[in-house]
Formats: structure tokens, sequence, C-alpha cells
């Protein structure tokens, strides 16, 4: 009768997915080796478990706590500490060489960790020119192993990036990949062959590894008993895990997330929050809205190819009729940050504060007559101008160009509103602040795949407002984005800003091995960038994140938030 009931119960209510979550919940609340669990709210599952090939944000959280890098960013300063090695690179100019020195560390299946590793992972990366990889590692000539724990890279040429970037790529085990990078070194396509390849338990040497992944419902990485780390202090900070491992359970939609997060069923939601839920969430008691900066730049770029951007000086207008004040109290609800220059200004080892500050301080009166001052002295001229005979500020018309002709109509290229709604409304801002000026200007939501194929494929466009969302913290995307060298279909010089004084600088810039040099040499960067103005940097969300204070304390903050290998190395249970 009993067998019965509960066939019956199954059989109604779609038997298997009541299963599955039955089984999550029995996961949820049961303790590894003594320890607790912490319980994740997540949107998305991973795509994939292939390091290779996991370039989304869901593939790359999960991996980021199995698979390890030589260094990573100490939390408070953002300096490079060693993390798989044990002491920071020596360079030796004479032969431009590094040689790192390698902790004593184990993979998650308890064979030990070499240098063999580390040098299997980089032939590995340029021996089939792994995408997401290869310009880390393309001016990498040799990697020496003279013994188990030292690790001698010989570098073509000078390359300031090699720290920040070769040597912050995960490194794979020789063991786990070895066989399968021969055998699809033979297929026809050896790359589609690798990353088609599916893994289903990765072998790592993080702090946690795979134990269970049922798709669709969750995934829990358990405490790695291998790990490192544990009870070592690195950085100035003591390391566990002090948890038995971590549940990601999948949700699709932040309103699920989030009532789960209230209820206690979740410890911590990983995703940005809507400021809207801000308030909701501020009303419970055991939940904290944790705050903290993004690597983001968000963005008005021009077209610098044809009229009317062509003209620094049009450039420079727009610049001060921007309202920044606006845009981040009105439009982000005060969470954002104004941005002056490219770097965010979080990170503090690269961030150059003396640059040109258009807008700043001033009122809307004042921007326009400062606007105006500068579009009158290069030439340009009005049917009726926005600021009249006695200094006062009217609505202007008819904008004419320095050679009497009208100022053509053009476009500001927006993201969708169900897309990007900030981004969108700078947008429409954007278009009445200058239409007041007197500029005939539309702005133009387009499919965001649409948009930037007008604009970084076949550059047709005036200007446009877009964003980069997790900027690296290495600041060559300065040199990437206006190098006149990238102004081709696909390029990163979107806006087709070319200066031959920049650009000596950016090669200076990206061999230079000295950091205060290359610091000197990236802000003056980021002057000149300032001075022509072919973007103007506009703002940086504040990263809002929620979790609940009564079963876990020590969240790390740091720029990107508090899901971090650091936090999930020092959480300890209440």
């Amino acid at each position: 009768m009993i067998r019965e009931r509960i066939w019956t119960f199954f059989r109604n209510c779609a038997g298997l997915f009541w299963l599955i979550y039955i089984l999550a919940a029995a996961v949820f609340i049961a303790p590894v080796q003594g320890a607790p669990l912490l319980k994740v709210g997540v949107l998305e599952e991973p795509k994939t478990l292939n390091i290779w090939l996991a370039s989304d944000a869901w593939s790359s959280r999960v991996l980021s706590e199995i698979c390890q890098p030589l260094f990573i960013r100490e939390p408070g300063t953002l300096s490079l500490v060693p993390w798989l090695a044990e002491k920071e690179a020596v360079y030796d100019p004479s032969n431009l060489s590094y040689t790192v020195y390698l902790r004593e560390a184990k993979w998650s299946d308890g064979t030990p960790f070499t240098s063999r590793d580390v040098a299997f992972t980089g032939k590995m990366i340029k021996d089939f020119k792994i995408p997401r990889f290869l310009s880390n590692w393309n001016f990498v000539k040799e990697i020496a192993t003279p013994d188990p724990r030292t690790v001698v890279f010989y570098l073509e040429e000078s390359m300031a990036t090699f720290l920040a970037r070769t040597l912050t790529t995960p490194i794979v085990q020789e063991k786990e990949w070895s066989s399968i990078a021969a055998e699809a070194l033979k297929t026809e396509k050896p790359l589609v062959t690798l990353l088609n390849q599916k893994v289903e338990k990765p072998v790592g040497t993080g702090p946690f590894i795979l134990k269970e992944w049922r798709q669709g419902a969750y995934l829990f990485l358990e405490k790695n008993p291998n790990f490192f780390g544990q009870g070592r202090n690195i950085a100035g900070r003591d390391l566990g895990p002090l948890i038995g491992g971590i549940i990601f359970k999948n949700y699709g939609t932040s309103d699920a997330a989030i009532l789960d997060l209230k209820k206690g069923s979740i410890d911590m939601f990983w995703w940005g929050l809507q400021a809207g839920y801000v308030e909701d969430l501020k009303k419970e008691k055991d939940i904290q809205i944790i705050t903290n900066e993004k690597s983001g730049l968000y963005y008005m770029g021009f077209n610098l190819r044809k009229p009317p951007f062509n003209d620094r000086a049009l450039r420079r207008a727009v610049a001060n009729l921007i309202d920044k004040e606006f845009i981040i109290e009105r439009i982000l609800q005060g969470y954002g940050v104004k941005m002056h220059t490219l770097v965010p200004p979080a990170n503090r080892i690269w961030c150059c504060t003396d640059v040109p500050r258009y807008c700043e301080g001033l009122s809307k009166e004042d921007r326009i007559r400062t606007a105006f001052t500068i579009l009158k002295e290069a030439g340009y001229k009005w049917d009726e101008p926005p600021v009249d005979g006695s200094g006062k500020v009217v609505k202007g018309k008819g904008i004419r160009l320095p050679d009497g002709s009208p100022m053509p109509s053009f476009t500001i290229l927006t993201p969708p509103a169900d897309y990007d709604p900030q981004r969108a409304m700078v947008g429409t801002m954007a278009q009445e602040w200058l239409r007041e000026f007197g500029m005939p200007v539309s702005a133009k939501p387009m499919a965001f795949g649409s948009l930037t194929e007008q604009v970084k494929g076949r550059r047709d466009f005036d200007a446009f407002v877009l964003g980069y969302g997790k900027l690296s913290l290495d600041p060559d995307y300065v040199r990437n984005f206006f190098v006149s060298a990238n102004d081709k279909p696909q390029g990163w010089n979107m806006s087709g800003y070319s200066n031959p004084e920049f650009d000596r600088l950016a090669e200076q810039s990206v061999k230079e091995m000295d950091q205060e040099k290359r610091r000197k040499l990236i802000w003056q960067m980021q002057r000149m960038i300032m001075e022509d103005v072919p973007y103007i940097p506009l703002y940086n969300p504040i990263l809002l994140e929620a979790v609940r204070t009564d079963r876990f304390a020590g969240w790390v903050s740091m720029v990107e938030g508090i899901g971090n290998t650091w936090s999930f190395c020092e959480l300890k249970p209440r």
C-alpha cells in the first residue's frame, strides 16, 4: 500500500523531476568532512568543464575553484602574489627569461604538481593555437624545466603582459591532457577536436573538486583534501577552506534565487543585483548587501573616420554636454562611479587621475556655455545659438560646420532596453542634451549583435554607447583600443583613432618590464586619449551582491565582488 502511494505521487508529479529535486535537497544539507556546505544560487549552469572552451561566466566561475594559475591578484592592492608559484618570478634581462619556483603541491588525484605540467600547458596552448590564451603565450620562445619545482620561461621579446596575463593562466595536468592532445593532433581539425572534448571531472590543484553535477538542478564542488593552500598563510591571509564544499543551485531567474535567499535556502546569490531588489532585501535582518566596484568601462564612442566626429573640437564639446551626474544619480540610481578616464578608479595602480574632466562640477547652463565657447572658437555657427548675445542659455537651432554647411544628421546607436536599459537610457538622454544645443541627432536602439557588427565589422556608424563589463586588471586594453594597427574590421580600435605619438607610447608600454616606468607610459596614454576624446568614459556600475549572515562570515571584497577564491578559502561557519 505504501509503495503504491509513493509511486502514484511520483507519477502524478512528473516523478523524475521531483526525484532529482529531492536528491538535490538531500545533498544541500549533507555535511562534508564535518564542515557545512555553502549554498550558492546561480542563474545558469556551466556550458562546459573543458578549460580550453570555457569562456562563459558560469563555466569560468566553477573552473576557477578547480584549475589554478601560478599567480593571482591580492584583494586589497590588486597586486600579483605567488599562488602555485612559491615566490616572485626572477627576471634576467640578459637572456629575456623569467624563472619561477613552484610550491610543493599535489593535483586533486594525489599526484605531484611539477614544472612539467607548467611546460605542458604552455606547449599545448601554442600547439593548438587556443584562442582564449594564445596572445598571452605566443611570445614565449621556450620553457625549460631544470627540476620538478623550477620553470624557466624564455621570451622572444620583452613583453610587459607576461606577468599579468601569461602567469595567471590556469595550469592543466599533463597526465590528464597528454593523451587527449596527442589524439586531437592526429585529426583534421585539432583545435575543434580539443574544444569538443567532454570533460566530466577536471583534475585541478584548487580548493575544490567536482563531486557531482545533476544537470538542470545543481553542481556540487567538494573540498579538495590535497589543496596546497590548506592551513597556509598566503599574502597575509590564513587559508582553509573551512567549509565542506559549495553547492551551486541553478535558478534561471533572479526572482526565484532572491526568494530562496530570503527563505534561507541559499547563502549567496552569485550575480549582481538590480537596484530594484535592494530596498526589499535591506529589510531582512539576516541578509547583507555588499558593494564593490567592477572593472568596467561604459562609454560613448565616436567614428573619427568621417565628419562630423573627425573634429576634436566637436568631440570635446559633446563631452561637456553629457551630464554624468544625471547618469549616476537618475539612471543608475546612485549605484555607479563616474569615469573620467579609461581605467576604473578602483584599479589604483593604473588609473590616471590627472586627465581633463569634462563637465565636472558644472551646472547645465555652464556645460552649454563651455561647449558653445569650444565650438564658436573652432568656427561653428548657429541659426539660433544656444547662448544668446546677453549670455543667456536658450534652445539652439541649426548648428553649422566651420565651412558654413549645416551639420548632417547623425545617430547614436545603443543596445535595446530589454538588453541593457541603462545604456539605452543614456543614449536617449544624450540625444536630448545634444538636441537642446542645436544638433540634429537621434538615438537608435539595435539588437546587440547587430550593433557590434555595425560598429566593429562594417564600421558604418556615427556614435554609439557600449561598455566592457569585465576589463582585465592589466591596462594593456588602453593600447588595444586605440593603437592604429587595430583599426581594421573586427579590430579593437572601433573609433578609428590614429595618432603616431600614441602608437609610439603604446609600443613602449607593452615592452616595458619596469612597472613604474610602464605606469608612467600608461598614464601618458590615458591623458592623450582624454585630450583627443575618441571615447567619452561615462560610468562604472557598482556591483551589488547579497549574502546571508546567519551561517557564514568572512566574505572577502575586491574588484568584481565577493565571489572569489579568497572568499571561499576564508569563509568561517558561524
